[in-house]
C-alpha cells in the first residue's frame, strides 16, 4: 500500500517536541527538529520528574480568589508575584481566574485526564528499546500532609482523582515514618498512590530520546525560527537564523517560546509563564523511597540519580526579570523542616518557565488545514503528557482518528476574531 512520506519540521526540543520527532520518525518520515538551544535544556531539563498522572486538580481551584490576597502577601506560600509585572499580567490573570469555579476546574481535569492517565505506559512504549528506558523508574507517589485533618480538608482534589479511579492508601503517625524514614515527625499523614513512576534524570532522559532520533535518520538543527511562509493557506517554509526550510508539515512545540511564533500564524494565544524552582540536594544521607508532595509548599521530592530534587511553587514574572529568592528560600526552609536528620555535601538551583493557559489545558491539534501542528502549554505536566502529545500529533499527520476527543485541546479556540 502506497504511504506518503512528508518533510516534517518540528520547532521546540523539549520532551514534547523530541517525542513528536521520534513517533514521526518512526512512522517513515523526513524529521528535523529545530531549537535555539540544546534538545531538553528548556522547561523540560529543571522539572520534579515525576509522571503525575495524577496531576488532575487544576491549580483554579474553587475558592482561589479568595486564597490569592493572603498567598501574595506571605513568603511562606507556595504563589509568588514579581509586583512589577503585575501590569502585564492582569489581563491573562483575570481570564486564568475566571476558571476558578467548579465549571471551569472540572472542565480542566476532564481534559486533563485523557492525557495523563496513562502516562507511565506512554513513557515506556516512547522509551522502548532505547537507552531512555533506563531512567524510566516505578513507583509509588505520596502526599504528605502534616495531620490527617489538613488531608480531609484536601477533599475536594482527592474527591477529583477517585472520580478517575485514583484512590490512595492513607498511613498515620508511627506508620509514616515506617514507610518513609526520611520524614521527620512534623508529617503525621501520608496518602499514597500505587502504580506511579517517575524520571531518574529528565535532561539525561531527553537527551537519550533525542540520540534515539538522530540514529534512527532524524536531525537537529540549531536556530532560531523568525517566521512562516505559507502557500495556497498551507505551510510552505520556515524562516530562520540560518536560512529558509522548506517542509510539507510544521509542528510547534517550543514551551512558551510558542507565543510570539504563534502570534505570526494569525492566533494570539494568551499563554503566560509560571515559573517553577528545584534546589538538588547533592549526595544526601538519605531519600525518600518514593517521590512525594509536601502539601505545605506545595512542591515534589524526588530522588533522582543526581540527588534529591526538591521542585515547585508557582511565581508570575515573566521570561525577562531574574529569579526570586523567595521560592528557593521556602522549598530550603520546608526540606530542612520535615527532612530534619538528612545532611548533604552541596546544592544546586534552577527556575525555568512552565507555559500555562488561563483554561489550564494544553494546545494540541492541527490549524485548521494549514499543515500547523501545536503541542505546548500544558502548565505542570509537560514531561507527564509528552509522550502521549506526541503520539497524537504524529497520528493526526498519518491520518489517524484519535482515540481522545481532542476538542479541549484544540488551538483553534484562540483564533483572532
Amino acid at each position: 500500500m502506497f504511504k506518503l512520506t512528508y518533510r516534517i519540521l518540528i520547532v521546540g526540543a523539549g520532551i514534547n517536541g523530541v517525542s513528536t520527532a521520534l513517533w514521526l520518525n518512526r512512522f517513515g518520515h523526513d524529521v528535523t527538529l529545530m531549537d535555539p538551544h540544546l534538545p531538553g535544556t528548556g522547561a523540560s531539563f529543571g522539572n520534579a520528574g515525576l509522571i503525575a498522572q495524577w496531576a488532575l486538580v487544576p491549580v483554579t481551584e474553587p475558592g482561589l480568589i479568595r486564597k490569592i490576597p493572603k498567598y501574595l502577601l506571605s513568603q511562606d506560600t507556595p504563589l509568588f508575584l514579581k509586583w512589577r509585572y503585575l501590569p502585564t499580567l492582569a489581563p491573562w490573570l483575570v481570564k486564568f481566574l475566571s476558571h476558578a469555579n467548579e465549571t471551569g476546574a472540572k472542565a480542566a481535569s476532564d481534559g486533563l485526564a485523557p492525557i495523563l492517565s496513562d502516562a507511565v505506559e506512554q513513557h515506556k512504549a516512547l522509551a522502548a528499546g532505547t537507552s531512555a528506558q533506563d531512567w524510566i523508574a516505578d513507583s509509588a507517589f505520596g502526599y504528605a500532609y502534616k495531620t490527617y485533618s489538613d488531608f480531609q480538608h484536601d477533599a475536594y482534589g482527592w474527591a477529583i482523582k477517585q472520580a478517575h479511579g485514583l484512590s490512595p492508601e492513607i498511613l498515620s503517625n508511627d506508620a509514616v515514618q515506617e514507610a518513609e524514614p526520611a520524614l521527620g515527625p512534623g508529617i503525621k499523614c501520608l496518602a499514597v498512590l500505587k502504580g506511579q513512576g517517575h524520571i531518574l534524570n529528565p535532561h539525561g532522559y531527553i537527551n537519550a530520546l533525542y540520540q534515539a532520533f538522530i540514529k534512527e535518520g532524524g536531525r537537529f538543527i540549531q536556530t532560531a525560527v523568525q517566521d512562516f511562509l505559507f502557500e495556497n493557506k498551507r505551510i510552505k517554509t520556515v524562516v530562520t537564523d540560518q536560512g529558509t526550510f522548506d517542509c510539507d508539515k510544521l509542528v510547534l512545540t517550543a514551551g512558551i517560546w510558542s507565543k510570539p511564533l504563534m502570534g505570526k500564524l494569525g492566533l494570539n494565544v494568551p499563554l503566560e509563564t509560571e515559573r517553577g524552582y528545584h534546589v538538588v540536594y547533592k549526595n544526601p544521607s538519605l531519600v525518600p523511597k518514593h517521590p512525594m508532595m509536601m502539601t505545605v509548599g506545595k512542591f515534589a521530592v524526588t530522588p533522582m540519580s543526581d540527588g534529591l530534587r526538591c521542585a515547585g511553587t508557582v511565581e508570575f514574572g515573566g521570561i525577562k526579570l531574574g529569579p526570586s529568592s523567595g521560592p528557593v528560600k521556602l522549598i530550603r526552609k520546608r526540606v530542612a523542616q520535615y527532612f530534619p536528620h538528612m545532611t548533604y555535601e552541596d546544592t544546586e538551583e534552577w527556575m525555568g518557565f512552565r507555559p500555562s493557559t488561563p483554561d489550564s489545558l494544553p494546545l494540541i491539534g492541527e490549524l485548521g488545514s494549514t499543515g500547523v501542528f501545536t503541542g505546548f502549554g500544558h502548565q505542570h505536566v509537560g514531561l507527564t503528557a509528552g509522550p502521549k502529545t506526541g503520539r497524537l500529533i504524529a497520528g493526526l499527520i498519518e491520518g489517524q482518528l484519535p482515540n481522545i476527543d481532542l476538542s479541549p485541546y484544540a488551538p483553534e479556540r484562540y483564533r483572532r476574531s
